[in-house]
């Protein structure tokens, strides 16, 4: 018998997972299918920061903006382990925009939104300060202000944990094929990670496939009714360190861009973004010397010591799925987000099953998105309940007050063995969570071998058996970022640990 559901979700990125989690949070039997890993595509490749997004004040998009800015305290309180509150610093540069404006949209930037565990934005000056070290002298001051940085594809799996715990079936590998629609349902043939194909049914369905959102539609039998997407790829470099205070950068550019200098992963900085029109496979983006040559002169622009491409460890790229404005400036086309709510023909008299395709949004507002779809799709489903995600945590933040600090002295008196670089990468990972990992073990031999350094059984078998983990790259480059530095041996070593478990499972079965 074809089982049915309330709604079909396609797409693991954090939209889907976000809404996933809301509409099971309401009751509502859902399946979310991701045709390769969670967050393997757009939502592991963006700057990593919840924040109000300062630039786009300039594009008057006040309402985003404002919504983005209430997000990071909501966001600060539901996973205070993988976000936390970041120190930007905004050199001021003479030929570009003067202090009068960034004066301006900082203070609207501190107003827009009641700010709670955020400090404002204040002057500073570069003399003899650590923030001043790294530049060039022509900078004597700035400004500072707050966001937040945010383990991006670690909040798509926290998503994913919680819709699964309040009853949501996530399939990951499972590709979507095809979609039918019928007066009061939708069927959809789904070919999962064996090859073979399982036909659903869903009572309505919510197309979050990020870059594939048009493909989905013409899916479903819809290609005249899709509205404009305008594919924007967005590029990072990764290099040693630059500065050693724990602050973030934030540089304008002679063409109106700014990029971001990140803190990254202890011994690295993070450099981005670009953004470039894209028309290519978004499977197949990847970064180009144009803009690893683009993103080096800006930066180098203020840094007292230049970076050169042989200073590049790493680089990654993402494709945002932005609806089509009809801007001609990509960096100016909007990152608000837009539902496309389509529910039949004006023939069908009392209409057909829904589907809600979703165009744009950022990582920042992915919370409020995703309410926002549920307050659409609710009326059509006959659903009732009320919004609930605002005060609700997700796994492994609930910590007494949110306070992650006592929390994480706390764990370091109970687990006293383990080394503190592991325990504090592991409570930045996993939250509340470390002790289903843990346990009570009392030495690191009680976590099984270490696979590949710092990377022990126990955590693999959480990962593989909680977070959807079926590789080496989904362990190194989405559940944790400790492919930086990963030798080729190493992470060889990972592959045929998943090997090993898959015969081991297939032999049981």
């Amino acid at each position: 018998m074809t089982k049915t559901y309330d709604l079909l979700v396609v797409g693991g990125g954090i939209n889907g997972a976000g809404i996933a989690r809301d509409a099971a949070g309401r009751g509502l039997s859902v399946l979310l299918v991701e045709q390769k890993d969670l967050a393997s595509a757009t939502s592991s490749s963006s700057t990593k920061l919840i924040h109000g997004g300062l630039r786009y004040l300039e594009h008057y998009e006040f309402r985003l903006v404002r919504e983005a800015l209430q997000e990071r305290e909501v966001l600060l309180a539901a996973a205070p382990h993988i976000i936390w509150p970041l120190t930007f610093v905004l050199p001021h540069h003479k030929g570009l925009r003067p202090k009068w404006m960034l004066r301006a949209g900082l203070f609207l930037y501190d107003h827009l939104a009641k700010r709670k565990r955020l400090p404002g934005s204040r002057a500073v000056s570069f003399d003899g300060t650590p923030e001043g070290e790294p530049l060039k002298s022509d900078f004597a001051g700035g400004f500072s202000y707050s966001d937040c940085w945010v383990d991006d594809a670690r909040l798509v799996v926290l998503n994913a944990q919680d819709a699964q715990a309040r009853g949501a079936d996530i399939r990951t590998r499972t590709k979507c094929a095809s979609l039918a629609r019928h007066h009061d349902h939708w069927t959809a043939d789904l070919v999962g990670p064996d090859g073979q194909t399982q036909s659903v049914r869903a009572r309505a369905v919510v197309n979050a496939a990020g870059p594939w959102v048009t493909e989905m539609v013409e899916n479903a039998g819809l290609g005249k009714k899709a509205a404009g997407l305008r594919l924007v790829k967005g590029s990072h470099i990764v290099v040693p360190r630059i500065h050693d205070h724990d602050h973030c950068y934030i540089f304008q550019n002679t063409d109106g861009r700014i990029a971001f200098a990140i803190p990254y992963q202890g011994d690295y900085t993070l450099i981005g973004t670009t953004d470039i029109p894209y028309e290519g496979d978004p499977a197949q983006v990847k970064i180009s010397d144009q803009e690893i040559d683009y993103l080096l002169d800006l930066v180098n622009g203020y840094l007292a010591k230049p970076l050169s491409r042989k200073d590049v460890v790493w680089d990654y790229s993402g494709v945002r799925p932005l609806y089509d404005d009809k801007n001609a400036n990509a960096s100016a086309v909007t990152r608000d987000y837009v539902f496309d709510l389509d529910t039949g023909d004006a023939g069908d008299r009392d209409g057909a099953a829904p589907i809600l395709s979703i165009y744009g949004g950022k990582i920042t507002t992915y919370r409020k998105l995703a309410e926002h779809a549920m307050q659409k799709l609710a009326p059509v489903l006959g659903n009732t309940a009320r919004d609930w995600t605002a005060n609700a945590v997700l796994p492994g933040g609930d910590m007494p007050d949110g306070d992650f600090d006592a929390f994480l002295a706390k764990t370091k008196a109970t687990y006293d063995w383990l080394p503190e670089a592991l325990l504090c990468r592991l409570v930045r990972s996993y939250g509340t969570a470390i002790t289903e990992i843990l346990g009570t073990a009392a030495s690191s031999a009680e976590l099984g071998a270490e696979v590949a350094p710092n990377l022990y059984e126990a955590e693999l078998h959480y990962l593989m058996a909680s977070e959807w983990a079926c590789s080496a790259d989904d362990v190194l480059w989405r559940r944790t970022k400790l492919g930086l530095g990963m030798q080729p041996d190493q992470v060889d070593a990972i592959e045929k640990w998943f090997a090993a478990q898959t015969r081991l499972d297939r032999a049981a079965q």
